[in-house]
Parts: structure tokens; C-alpha cells; sequence
């Protein structure tokens, strides 16, 4: 069904008046509701806006006959858990009230993608789209185009389009796919998309194309994130400085509990039997002895068959048998192995409860304490350590087990059984007929009266994952049995089917110690059995007449789903269904589904009995069989609102959300419970509040094995009454179960201590949120429902993760939808928001011993970033709501700075280098000395040149130039390392002219370098290039003419051979502000920038350098750096020819195919003083670290270098310098040798170490006081610390400030503000700036705006501070250090606080080993973090969890959106800094084809 076209155009008017907010969301539904109302069939009493949604999912499954919803699901698909349909309900209900948001849809490479999906085959240009626009509004059309914008169920506000407008990727290597879409309003609304990101893009200022599909994603998360958080908080406080995070006050209208203070419950007394036996050995040895025909345990194979009865009279003898065998059969050194008390493990198969059965009574009449512990299955099974850990700490040496067990065990290279990770050495003993031997006539097992001595320890594992061992004394066992006999009714020989783990809880208790009390008969399904045949304990229940059954929730749902095949089967002799796990939220939904069913098989609906049982408890409550006369099952429907605060609210209105609990039944006989408080003092709670359960009883667990204070807390609780007086001599034990008591005295469960999670404040359980994400698509989505959820602590709160396992052939587009209408479902039934959802693919989360999910193994995995999920949402925006206040800034003026720091006693921060003796040599023609520079090339000696020598090149140069070239020409220099560069360098200032360095373009990439070589000789308006015959060639090659326009290039000139003429005469400068040369670099933030130097600067820089470095005429220096701009080009070509001294150049992109090629050159050198970069020093860490036992063995040797200094424009990386010391100190290099260098545009050279002065300072700073600005000096080590380096000694005649980038106003010592400089040789000002041309007049003379208003300074652009520190300088003066912080055209305002990307970065790169690099960068306030992946792409998903909780937990900031990317990917200029902008640039033009993409809500 189409809609009319008038129809559809008054509907994209809403839309576009909803969009531009000139219709409130009621009035646009209102509206909506009315247009459609005519199309849509009526359905009586149902709320219009409700049908549309159910008609646009039902339209929408039928115009897509390839969508997975309509293949009919296989009958026998199981499911571990099940949904209650008044759930479902409300669950639908819940995502029926949100309207159509949208959320941007995370982008993936296909590569990653782990399951193609169906829906991916659509053939290009081929529309999927229905004609519909209803059902184009449900699901989005199937096309996965990499810009799927997926539009949900609910979402974000209203202003949504209906469906993605055209939208088109081409991916190398992959096939575009265009949607194109005929109505009318979606383009309507793309219109009003691309003007509102026009909007956007005039604020900012990026020349970002429009249509860029990363910034149309971005748009959605900001519309999505401009919607009110809820609940809305109240306003945050913050201290000055310290960034308090904010406490969430408790609501004043949350519910609190308004009952009396409840009184203890008590059960009926235990009643007295005579002929009781008075401990299990011995109700064994008279079943053993009197009925030894008596059926005891009947086992079942995988088909359903019974395999073996075992009778009474075999368990007894084969009882015997073994405790004979293990006390006097085992020796180690003539001693037994064995004593009595001594711990034995039990390593049983599910599937062999005899074997199980004769070993544990075999270990009770030895006397020895049984282990009953999981069959290990592989070295590195799920929380198997913790398990190796309880049996090391009960000092276990002996493990039982079957033949065909033990066969089946992992074998070490000795063909003896594996050490397991964590485990103590074991003896595994085979407890089969053969290796045990008959006892002899005169030898009976002792068969004691019930004591308190250890009868088993029952493991159980915490919700942190470690396992803790509960000690059962043979009394507790004793009295178990006799109020479980009490409780059920049971009588001798009755048959029982038992479907649990018969190793611990319920199982053992009913299947293996009550039975033998009462001569019952057990038949034991193993859980092989009923994966491939769920029906078999029914069948088995009919077959045996069995009277009991004992079974999960899970169990009777599983036989649910596969009912239809028996029709012949009957429950009428069943007098008690005993569900063991009747205090779980689901178990409610299948008691009720189940008895549904097979009430018409003679079920009765009475005989259900759900229980409360705990491993430390036992069993605590249970519903009694109907012939005890106990009062109707009770229901509560409970408000979960009510229940997150503790307090009971029966709850009718609001259906969407309450929980409904069946209760457990009475309490046990011969026990006492009551509730008391979860946190501190055990109060009693009030009748109408929620606690934990506690139990004073003869039947409960004594305590943890081992761990005396836990078990003091948890075995040895004494509650008391509000005024403080315990209520009772006995201690009570803690059963870690949550709930209430009742109406009639009934036990109701609403939850479990483990599963617990206290966001904000309010409680949750783990089990009610699975219950809820189950209802949202139950059994279509999540792989045979393995949900886990558990509580992360990011920032001071629980954050909600839920995990996933998603169906193998669930699509992107299903995966998406199915994540964003769980977190509606949890959002408005729970009133949560979920921090982490994550879908990994089927059957790879950590496998509990019976199939569950294994919690504490998940979670620990998450964390770890293990976890490899195939779809990703974080929700940190909306949850997180305990972030400090943003900052305000006060404005404040200069004046009062300074004289708020004069009354505080500091002082204004400004330093100087050394004052310069005027040295008379202003004359261009440079001191002829006999320097000698040599090119170190592939480690050997490429040419050498003597200043003589190369004054005559120079010349040559000179003579050709001055025919065609006037005075004051631009000249490009494209030039690779070496003498070339230098020689011509000199001739352009003999001819007059100016040089301009170029880096040459890069052969193999000459599509991203000859851009940058074309833009700097446009930019420089040289008017000729001069270069060598190769690089001339490169230039006006087929290749460089796809990148740049040849035809345009100046003249090209190559200066390979010259004639030898001499030039008429040398050109002298008439003044000395004249221009030498231009100095181009492209700066970190991606501008181009050319900055002009005079004759005078020039000279000055190299005297200063010269003071610095002491550089005398004998000294060889070796520099590592780039020739082309700032020091490096000073070193290379004007330092060694002014100061004489010999320069040993190393090109650092040898360093590539020779990595010890500079290091090498050093040592043969005995080089004093070295220069390199960091990325010079990054490659010899890296290519060299493992290599230097090969160096030393070369002869390398470096402790001839007083000082390595680093040329930088950025702050010092530490990590780096001292990784560099330490891995270099075995070849002799001092640890005080490795300094750094700071300059920067407006001055090359601002600080340098040299060779005098004292060693560089490192301090370490409070890194949120910088945040604000401020300098606040911390311990080494202290959280939030910051470590950071000065960066060398400044120079001599340069002089330094700090100065506060607001009012221009001087700054105190400890205030982080722009370094500003004065000195001989700043740069003069900037030839061009290409980029930012309304930049920077100021950057070279600028005055303060109070104090010293006279001095001319330029501003760096850096931030950094002085201070003084103890040490003194060669003057006698106390030395003044400067830290650079960082630059501040990258630094990112975020909260009215100022971060340093470096920080971030620093933070990241730490949370997981395979991140090899990061850069992150804001956009319209959203912080954007990339990083490199080194490793499988199946990691790259779990980075983006781990990414975002460091950059929370350590900067307060919330990360928009993470990037994956492929290692090289971050751009790195040739100072090996990083080019954040350029990077932004290519993000937002879709440029980086990213692994993945995640934006966080």
C-alpha cells in the first residue's frame, strides 16, 4: 500500500517543523497520528501511535523476503533462558512509547565484519527501498553501504529522517552501493541536514567537504547528545582546583521503607525419628547390610538408556574397597600417603554418577574430607586457576578419578597428566574395580556418631571470580538430610529423578546424601543427555514412576520447547517438582509455562515447589508438597523503581516496570531467618524493605576453608534491632540471597548478592536486567540466550555492561537494532542506563562447568581487552553524570595577577641565557677556516669538503645564477643531504639571492610530497629551482604530473655540472636586516609557515650556538638531523662554516636501511656533542635495542659524547630519552648525556643543553592542576602525576617570559603560560603563512600588556613555566629551567579546561598492548581519539571500551568517538611529531579506511 503524494509532502512538513522545532514531539505525533489515520485498519482499543508501530514492523518484515524474521525456526532451538510474556509485554510496551530516534550506526570494515549477512547481496543500483514510507520508517533497507545510517525503534530526538538519503561508499576494492530513495520529505530533510552542517562548518571553520559521510555521523551523535540526560541532576559543586567528582545526592522523593522492624522467622521444629541413624556412614552401612538388593542409583548414556544400577549392597562394599585401598594402599617412603582429615579431590564426568557416588562415601568412611571439584578439560579452562588455587590452600595431593577420565585428561611430554595453571602437583589415583583391593576379614571402616569435624568442602566461585571452599561438618550434613526429609516428606525406597550436578548444591544434597538416608532410589540425567534430548527427565519421571523430580527453571523450559513430539508421557506420579532455582526472576515464567503444557499429562499445578538454597546456607526455604496442608503459593508484583531503592512496592499501575517473584515456600524446620541490611551493621530490616537473608540453623556451612575473616563476616553474623541489641546467642550465616518475607510467612527471593550492581546510588540485579534484554527479541537474536551482565567501576560508580553471543547469522543491520532497543528496554523498565553493550560471535564467551556463562571470566576478559566482540555500543554520554563541573574562568586582569603574585610571594616568571660580548663579524664573507664537513652515507665516507672547497662550488653557483637572476631573488633549493645543498645555499647569498630549502619529493610517493614542494616554491614565489639531473627529471615526469600541474613549475635549473668561472664579485648586504634566506616548515597543527631570517639573526644564531656548545675549530660534531628547516637546517648548513669546526652529517633516512649507522659514525668519530631527532632516536631504540651485545662486539663505543641533544619543537618525551639511555648505557653512554632542545618558528633556537651548566631538571606536575592552568608540583609516583624534562639551557642573549595568553600579562613562577622570547635572533617576521593568513602580526612583536611594556618579544605559541631551581649556573646564579608543556594551537579546550593531546594519548597507548599509536583531536566539542592497532583486527572492538574508560578514569572526559586504524596510518612530519590536524582532515573526508569506527552515545 502506497500512500497519496499529498500525503507524503504534508508528512515531510511535520517532519521538517518537528526538525526545526517549530512543533513540540506531542503536537507532531498528534498530527502524524491524524494524516495516517485514514490508511491504517483500526484495532479496537488499542492507542493509535502504538498500531502505527506495530503495522510499521509488520510491513516492513513483508516487503523483506530475504530478512532472517521469516524463516521459521528450527522446533528444537533451545534457549538458556526464557522470558516471561507479562515481560515481553511490558518490554514492547516500553519500546513502543519511544519514537523513531536516530543513532549513527558504527562503521566497520567488511574484513571485520564476522558473518556476511544475507542482506549484503543487493546488486548495485538495484533499490531495496519500499515504496511504503511507513515501512521504510521500522527497519532501514537492507543495503550495507559502509554509510548506514541506522534509524531504530526509539533512539534520539524526533528531528529523524526516514530513510537514508542517498547515500554512496566507495571503499577501495569494494563495490558501492546506492539506495535512492523516492520520497518526498527524506530529501527534504537531507536538505536540512546539510544546512544545519553548513551552520556547523561556518562556526568552526574547517573546510571539511559537506557530504562527508563521518560528519553527517558526527551531526546525529551531537543532535542525539543534545537530548536532557535523565535524571536530571542537581547542579554539581567543585572546589576551586581539585576536581571533585560529583556525589550523587539521594532523591528526596525516593521511596523509603515505612514497615515495622520485622521479626525473626522460625520453621517447624525438626522432628524426632527414632531409628534416625546417627551419622550418613551409617545410614549407608544398614542400607548396606539389610537391603543390599535395594535399588540405589540407576545411571543413563547419552541415549537415554540405564547403563548400571548401582544397589546399596555395591556402594556399600565398593565403599569399603576404596577407603580401605586409599588408607593403607598408598605410600610415599614407607609413610601412608594418606591420614585421616587429609583433603582428596574428586574428579568426576557428569555423565558417571556411580563412580562419583562410591568415591565420595568411600572418602567418608576413610574418613578423609572430600573435594568434589570439575573434570578439567584443557590447560586453560575458565577460572580452572582459582580451582588449582582452593586445592594448593586445602592442601589436596591425592585427585580421584575414573580410567576413562584420567585417559582423557591433557598429558605433559611424560604421558602423566598435566599441571594445570595454578594447580599443586597432584596423584591421580583410578578408582576402577581393579585398582582397588578387596579389605581383609578383620578390617571395618569406624563408623562414628555425626561430629563437627569436616565431612566435604562444596566449591563455590565469587562474583569476583576467585573460588572459595565451604566447609560442611558431618553434623550439618547429617541435620541437612534430616530437614530435607522433614521438608519434602520423603519416605524410604520412594524413586527420585534428578537432572542437576550431582557434585554440589541441590543435586548432591538430594541425589546423593538425603537419598542414601532414606533408601531412595536416584535416577541421574546427565546433562549430555538432555542437550541432545531435553524430554528425557519426563520420560524418565514416566517410565520410573518417580514421585520426585528435582530440575532447573532452564530444564523445564527446554522440555518446553520440544513437547509436541510425546503424547504418551504422564506426570500424575509426581507428588513434588522441586525447582532448585526458584529464586531466579525467569524461573516464575517457566513454572507457568510448564504447568500450562502438561497440566493435560496429569501434572498437578500443586506439586511444583520452587526453593531458596545457597552454597554457605544449604537449603533455605521450600515450598512444602500439597499434603502438608501449607498455605497457597503467593505472587508479587513488585515495582523494580522500589526495589532499586530496597523498598517493597507492590506495584499495579505502571506494568512497564515491575518484576513478579514466586515465593520459595517456608523456611526450613529447625531454622531461624530473618532480612537484614546489605551494607555495615547487620540491622534488621523494616516488613516492607529488601535485605539479605540470613540463617541461623544446625544445617548451614561452617566457613571458608582457609580464610578465617570472611568467614568470621559472612558464617558468624549477629543481627541486631535498630537500638542496637542482637537479636539471638546463635550466629547466623549470610546466604547471599536478597529478598523479603511475605504475607503467610512465605521466603520471596528478589535477587542474589553476586549479582548486585549499585549504580548511582541505586541497586540492580544482574539477573532482572538479562530477564529484560532477553524480552526485547527473545530467542530471534541472542545465540540460545547467553546474556551476561555485570558492573564495571569506572570513575567512582558500577557502570552496566552487558555481553552478548549473537546467532552466526544475524546481520550488522539486526545487530544494531537489536543493541539500540535493549538499551531503550533497560533505559525505561529499569530506569539505567547501560555503559557498555558488546556482541561477540556465538559460543566463545567463557563456558561455566554446565554451560552457563562463565560471569567473573567475561568481566575479567573485558577488562583485559580480550573479549574480541563483533559489534560495539558505549553509552558513556548518557551515563556517566558524576563528571566535575565544568570550569568557569574568572576573568582577571594583569595588573592584579601580578599583584597576587607578589602577596604570595612569587616571583614573575622570567629568564635569561647568558649576555653575548658583541663580536664584530657582521660581514657576509664569513671567516674562510679550514672546516671540513663529510657526508656520512650507507656508513661510509660519501665526500668531505673543506670550507675552501667549498667556497669554489659556492662560487660556481654564484657565477650561474648572477646572469639570470636579480638581487633578492627567491631561489628553491631541492636538494637531497649533502654538500650539494650547502654549496649551493652559499652561492644563492654570493649571487644576492635568497634560499629556500625544499625538501625533495619522495620517489614512491610522490602524490602526497611534490604537493608540498609545489606549494612551497608558489608560496615563497621563487623564481627558479635549482636541483640536481635526477630530482629535475622527478619533476617533470608522467607520475609527478597526476599530482601537481608541471607546466606551472619556475624555471629549473641543475647544478650537477657547472662550468668552472668565478663570479665577478661577491654580493654584500647593505644592512644587516637584509634577508638571508626563508626558513619553510609545515608546523604539527598542519600550517605552512616560512619565516623570514636576516643577516643579523643568522649571525647571532650561530654565535649563540657556538657559546652554547663551545664549538671551536678543533671539536667534530655529528648531526642526525633534516637539512631543509629550524636548527636542523642551522647545524647542517651555518653552524660549522661559522665556528670552523668538522661536521660528520648523517641524512637520517639512511637511519632506515642502516639503523646503527649514526651511532657507528659517532663512535669512530670520538664525537663530543651529537644532534638527532626523536624520530631518529625512535628508529635506534627500536631497530637497535636487541643488538647492542652485535655493536659492542663492532667496537662501538659512545662514551666519548658528553651530549646527545634532541632538536624538538615540542615537549620532551622522557619515556623516550630514558629508554634510549638505558638500552645505550651498555655501549658506554652516559646517563646524563641525552638532553633536549626547544625552538620553534618565531626562533629556532630558544634553549640548547651544551656542554657546561648543570644537568637538565625533571619535575613532576599534578596533571589536573595543569588542566586549569596551573603548576602544582607533586611527589614522583603520586596519582595524576605528570613527568616532565626541561628542555636544555637558553641561550646565550635570548631571554624568556611567560605570559598569560588572555590579557598578555606576566605571569608567576607556578602558572602555565605562553613562553614568549626576545633575543638577537628571532626570525623577523613570517614571508607567508599558508593557511591562516589573518594570523599573526603579533607573533613577532608583541608587548605586555603591563610591567616591562618595552621590550619586544614574539610569542612562541608554546606553553610552558620557569622555574628556579637549586642548582647554579656557570655565572654563580641560581639556574632557571624552562618545561615546555605543549603547543597551544593543539592544545583542546574541553569542559573550560585545557588539555594537552599528548596526555591523552599517553593514557591511551597504555590501556592495551596491541595499541601502537594514538592521536586524538576534538571536533564540535567531541573529543575523537585514533589509534593504531597492532595486532588481529578481531581486536579492534575491544579497544574501544578500554579506550574510553582510561581517557574517563584519568582525564574526566568522555570520549565522542574512537577510531581503529591500521599501524602508519597517524601522520608523522619529519620531526617525527605527530600531524593531528592532517589526520583530522583526512577522518572527516573519509579518508583513513578505517578498521572501525565507534561512536559513543
Amino acid at each position: 500500500m502506497t500512500l497519496p503524494a499529498e500525503v507524503r509532502e504534508k508528512l515531510a512538513e511535520l517532519e521538517l517543523e518537528l526538525s526545526e522545532g517549530d512543533i513540540t514531539q506531542k503536537g507532531y505525533e498528534k498530527k502524524r497520528g491524524k494524516l495516517l489515520a485514514p490508511y491504517i485498519p483500526q484495532i479496537q482499543g488499542v492507542d493509535p501511535s502504538l498500531q502505527i508501530d506495530n503495522r510499521i514492523q509488520a510491513s516492513s518484515q513483508a516487503v523483506l523476503p530475504g530478512s532472517k524474521h521469516n524463516k521459521s525456526r528450527a522446533a528444537n532451538t533451545r534457549d538458556e533462558r526464557f522470558r516471561s510474556d507479562l515481560h515481553t509485554e511490558a518490554v514492547q510496551a516500553a519500546l513502543a512509547k519511544y519514537k523513531e530516534r536516530k543513532m549513527p550506526m558504527p562503521s566497520k570494515r567488511r574484513s571485520v565484519l564476522v558473518q556476511s549477512s544475507v542482506e549484503a547481496c543487493t546488486p548495485p543500483g538495484e533499490t531495496s527501498v519500499p515504496e511504503n514510507p511507513l515501512s521504510a520508517q521500522g527497519r532501514e533497507c537492507p543495503v550495507l553501504t559502509q554509510s548506514r545510517l541506522m534509524f531504530i525503534l526509539g533512539c534520539l530526538h524526533g528531528s529523524s529522517t526516514s530513510s537514508s538519503a542517498s547515500s554512496t561508499s566507495s571503499h577501495p576494492g569494494g563495490r558501492s552501493v546506492t539506495t535512492t530513495n523516492t520520497t518526498a520529505h527524506a530529501a527534504l530533510n537531507a536538505n536540512a541536514a546539510a544546512t544545519a552542517l553548513a551552520d556547523l562548518m561556518a562556526h568552526t571553520q574547517l573546510g571539511v567537504p559537506v557530504n562527508s559521510r563521518v560528519s553527517s555521523k558526527i551531526q546525529q551523535l551531537l543532535n542525539t547528545l543534545k537530548r536532557p540526560k535523565r535524571p536530571p541532576l542537581r547542579e554539581f559543586f567543585v572546589d576551586d582546583f581539585e576536581e571533585l567528582l560529583d556525589v550523587q545526592q539521594p532523591d528526596p522523593n525516593q521511596p523509603k521503607p515505612e514497615g515495622q522492624q520485622m521479626s525473626p522467622l522460625e520453621g517447624e521444629p525438626l522432628g524426632v525419628v527414632t531409628n534416625w541413624p546417627p551419622s550418613l556412614p551409617a545410614a549407608l552401612q544398614r542400607w548396606g547390610t539389610t537391603q543390599p538388593k535395594s535399588p540405589c542409583l540407576t545411571a543413563l548414556d547419552n541415549a537415554g538408556k540405564p547403563v548400571y544400577t548401582l544397589t546399596y549392597g555395591k556402594l556399600w562394599t565398593r565403599s569399603q574397597k576404596l577407603a580401605y585401598t586409599l588408607l593403607n594402599k598408598l605410600s610415599t617412603r614407607n609413610e601412608p600417603l594418606l591420614m585421616p582429615g587429609d583433603r582428596v579431590a574428586l574428579v568426576f564426568p557428569n555423565n558417571d554418577p556411580v563412580m562419583f557416588m562410591v568415591a565420595f562415601y568411600g572418602c567418608l568412611l576413610a574418613e578423609l574430607v572430600p573435594v568434589p571439584i570439575e573434570v578439567p578439560l584443557t590447560r586453560k579452562d575458565a577460572g580452572s586457576q582459582q580451582i588449582g588455587f582452593l586445592l594448593g590452600s586445602c592442601g589436596v595431593t591425592l585427585a580421584l578419578t575414573t580410567d576413562a577420565c584420567q585417559k582423557g585428561l591433557p598429558k605433559a611430554q611424560t604421558g602423566e597428566v598435566a599441571t594445570f595453571k595454578g594447580w599443586p602437583r597432584l596423584l591421580w589415583f583410578v578408582t576402577d574395580g581393579k585398582h582397588v583391593v578387596k579389605p581383609p576379614k578383620d578390617w571395618h571402616p569406624p563408623i562414628r556418631e555425626a561430629s563437627n569435624d569436616i565431612a566435604y568442602i562444596e566449591y563455590k566461585t565469587s562474583k569476583e571470580g576467585s573460588t572459595m571452599g565451604i566447609t560442611v561438618s558431618h553434623s550439618a550434613m547429617l541435620a541437612h538430610c534430616h530437614a530435607l526429609t522433614q521438608a519434602c516428606g520423603y519416605t524410604e525406597a520412594e524413586t527420585i529423578t534428578n537432572v542437576l550436578d550431582f557434585k554440589r548444591e541441590a543435586g548432591l544434597w538430594h541425589g546423593v546424601l538425603t537419598s542414601v538416608m532414606n533408601r531412595m532410589h536416584v535416577i541421574s540425567i546427565p546433562y549430555s543427555l538432555m542437550k541432545v534430548n531435553p524430554l528425557s527427565w519426563i520420560q524418565k519421571v514416566h517410565t520410573y514412576k518417580a514421585r520426585v523430580a528435582v530440575v532447573k527453571s532452564r530444564d523445564m523450559h527446554w522440555s518446553l520447547l520440544a513437547q509436541r513430539d510425546q503424547r504418551d508421557i504422564s506426570l500424575s506420579s509426581l507428588r513434588m517438582l522441586i525447582v532448585a532455582d526458584g529464586a531466579n526472576p525467569w524461573s516464575i515464567s517457566s513454572c507457568d509455562a510448564f504447568l500450562n503444557v502438561f497440566q493435560a499429562r496429569g501434572l498437578r499445578p500443586e506439586v511444583i515447589c520452587p526453593c531458596a538454597s545457597s552454597s554457605e546456607a544449604m537449603t533455605v526455604a521450600i515450598r512444602r508438597p500439597p499434603e502438608m496442608g501449607v498455605p497457597p503459593p503467593g505472587k508479587a508484583v513488585l515495582s523494580m523503581g522500589g526495589l532499586s531503592h530496597s523498598v517493597i512496592r507492590v506495584d499495579t499501575e505502571e506494568k512497564l516496570s515491575v518484576l513478579t517473584v514466586q515465593d520459595v515456600g517456608q523456611v526450613m524446620p529447625g531454622a531461624l531467618v530473618c532480612v537484614v541490611r546489605v551494607e555495615g551493621t547487620p540491622y534488621l530490616c523494616q516488613t516492607d524493605e529488601v535485605g539479605e537473608i540470613c540463617m541461623s540453623s544446625g544445617s548451614t556451612g561452617v566457613a571458608y576453608y582457609g580464610l578465617p575473616g570472611m568467614t568470621k563476616n559472612i558464617f558468624e553474623t549477629i543481627p541486631v534491632t535498630s537500638s542496637g541489641v542482637p537479636i539471638s546467642d546463635r550466629p547466623f550465616t549470610r546466604t547471599s540471597l536478597l529478598g523479603f518475607v511475605g504475607p503467610d510467612s512465605l521466603v520471596f527471593v528478589v535477587g542474589k548478592m553476586d549479582g548486585l550492581m549499585v549504580v548511582s546510588g541505586r541497586r540492580h540485579n544482574a539477573d532482572d536486567v538479562v530477564a529484560t534484554a532477553l524480552a526485547v527479541e527473545p530467542m530471534k537474536f541472542v545465540y540460545r540466550g547467553r546474556i551476561a551482565v555485570f558492573s564495571v567501576s569506572v570513575l567512582h560508580d558500577e557502570r552496566i555492561v552487558v555481553v552478548a553471543e549473537q546467532r552466526p547469522d544475524a546481520s550488522e543491520e539486526d545487530s544494531f537494532q537489536w543493541m539500540s532497543r535493549v538499551l531503550q528496554a533497560i533505559d525505561s523498565i529499569h530506569q539505567v542506563g547501560v555503559y557498555c553493550l558488546a556482541l561477540v560471535p556465538a559460543n566463545t564467551l567463557p563456558k561455566a562447568p554446565l554451560g552457563g556463562i562463565h560471569i567473573s571470566e567475561t568481566k575479567q576478559r573485558f577488562l583485559e581487552g580480550a573479549l574480541h566482540p563483533c559489534n560495539v555500543l558505549m553509552c558513556p554520554h548518557t551515563c556517566v553524570t558524576n563528571l566535575p563541573k565544568p570550569r568557569q574562568k574568572q576573568p582577571v586582569g594583569p595588573a592584579s595577577m601580578i599583584v597576587g603574585n607578589l602577596v604570595a610571594g612569587k616571583r614573575i616568571a622570567q629568564a635569561c641565557g647568558r649576555d653575548v660580548a658583541q663580536l664584530e663579524d657582521n660581514d657576509q664573507a664569513r671567516k674562510i677556516n679550514s672546516c671540513v664537513l663529510s657526508f656520512a652515507f650507507q656508513g661510509t665516507v660519501a665526500s668531505t669538503a673543506s670550507c675552501l672547497q667549498l667556497h669554489k662550488r659556492a662560487e660556481r653557483v654564484a657565477a650561474a645564477l648572477m646572469g639570470r637572476l636579480n638581487t633578492g631573488d627567491h631561489v628553491a633549493l631541492v636538494y637531497p643531504p649533502g654538500i650539494d645543498l650547502i654549496a649551493t645555499f652559499y652561492g644563492c647569498l654570493y649571487a644576492g639571492c635568497v634560499p629556500v630549502t625544499v625538501r625533495p619529493p619522495h620517489p614512491q610517493n610522490l602524490a602526497t610530497t611534490l604537493p608540498t614542494v609545489k606549494m612551497i616554491v608558489e608560496v615563497s614565489k621563487s623564481v627558479c629551482i635549482l636541483t640536481t639531473q635526477a630530482i629535475m627529471k622527478l619533476l617533470k615526469s608522467k607520475e609527478a604530473a597526476a599530482a601537481v600541474d608541471i607546466k606551472s613549475w619556475p624555471m629549473v635549473m641543475d647544478t650537477d655540472d657547472l662550468p668552472r668561472k668565478k663570479s665577478p664579485q661577491m654580493y654584500k648586504p647593505p644592512t644587516p636586516e637584509m634577508l638571508a634566506y626563508l626558513d619553510f616548515s609545515v608546523s604539527t597543527t598542519g600550517i605552512l609557515a616560512g619565516v623570514k631570517m636576516s643577516h643579523a639573526a643568522t649571525s647571532a644564531l650561530c654565535r649563540s650556538i657556538k657559546l652554547q656548545c663551545e664549538l671551536y675549530p678543533s671539536r667534530q660534531i655529528a648531526i642526525c638531523l633534516d637539512p631543509y628547516c629550524g636548527l636542523g637546517f642551522a647545524l647542517w648548513c651555518l653552524c660549522s662554516v661559522y665556528s670552523g669546526h668538522q661536521s660528520i652529517l648523517v641524512p637520517p633516512l639512511e637511519l632506515e636501511s642502516n639503523a646503527s649507522l649514526w651511532l657507528a659514525a659517532v663512535s669512530q668519530y670520538k664525537v663530543r656533542v651529537t644532534f638527532c631527532s626523536y624520530s631518529v632516536m625512535e628508529m635506534c631504540t627500536k631497530g637497535l635495542g636487541s643488538q647492542t651485545e652485535a655493536l659492542r662486539l663492532r667496537n662501538v663505543n659512545l662514551s666519548c659524547v658528553r651530549t646527545c641533544m634532541v632538536v624538538a619543537e615540542e615537549r620532551p618525551r622522557i619515556a623516550l630519552t630514558q629508554s634510549f639511555s638505558k638500552i645505550f648505557k651498555d655501549l658506554g653512554l652516559s646517563p646524563r648525556a641525552v638532553s633536549t632542545t626547544f625552538g620553534c618558528r618565531v626562533n629556532v633556537a630558544i634553549c640548547l643543553q651544551g656542554t657546561a651548566g648543570p644537568d637538565p631538571t625533571t619535575v613532576y606536575v599534578d596533571m589536573r592542576a595543569l588542566r586549569h592552568d596551573r603548576v602544582r608540583l607533586v611527589e614522583r609516583g603520586s596519582p595524576h602525576s605528570l613527568p616532565l624534562m626541561e628542555s636544555g639551557k637558553i641561550l646565550p642573549g635570548v631571554k624568556v617570559i611567560i605570559a598569560n595568553t588572555e590579557t598578555k600579562g606576566p605571569l608567576g613562577d607556578s602558572h602555565l603560560g605562553e613562553i614568549w622570547v626576545s633575543s638577537p635572533h628571532n626570525a623577523t617576521g613570517y614571508y607567508t603563512v599558508y593557511g591562516e593568513e589573518a594570523l599573526h602580526a603579533d607573533h613577532f612583536n608583541t608587548k605586555l600588556s603591563f610591567g616591562d611594556t618595552q621590550t619586544v618579544w614574539a610569542r612562541t605559541g608554546y606553553l610552558g613555566f620557569l622555574r628556579r631551581t637549586e642548582l647554579t649556573d656557570a655565572s654563580g646564579e641560581r639556574h632557571d629551567a624552562l618545561y615546555v608543556v605543549g603547543s597551544l594551537d593543539e592544545t583542546l579546550e574541553l569542559r573550560g579546561m585545557r588539555y594537552h593531546p599528548i596526555d591523552i594519548e599517553t593514557s591511551v597507548i597504555r590501556s592495551h598492548k596491541s595499541i601502537a599509536e594514538c592521536a586524538v583531536f576534538t571536533w564540535t566539542n567531541l573529543l575523537v581519539v585514533v589509534v593504531e592497532l597492532e595486532g588481529s583486527e578481531q581486536e579492534a572492538l575491544d579497544l574501544v571500551a578500554l579506550v574510553t574508560n582510561v581517557v574517563l578514569e584519568e582525564h574526566y572526559l568522555i570520549v565522542g568517538v574512537v577510531v581503529v586504524v591500521d599501524p602508519g596510518v597517524i601522520p608523522i612530519n619529519s620531526r617525527g611529531e605527530k600531524q593531528r590536524m592532517h589526520l583530522r582532515d583526512g577522518f572527516l573526508a573519509d579518508q583513513l579506511d578505517p578498521i572501525y569506527v565507534a561512536y559513543n552515545m
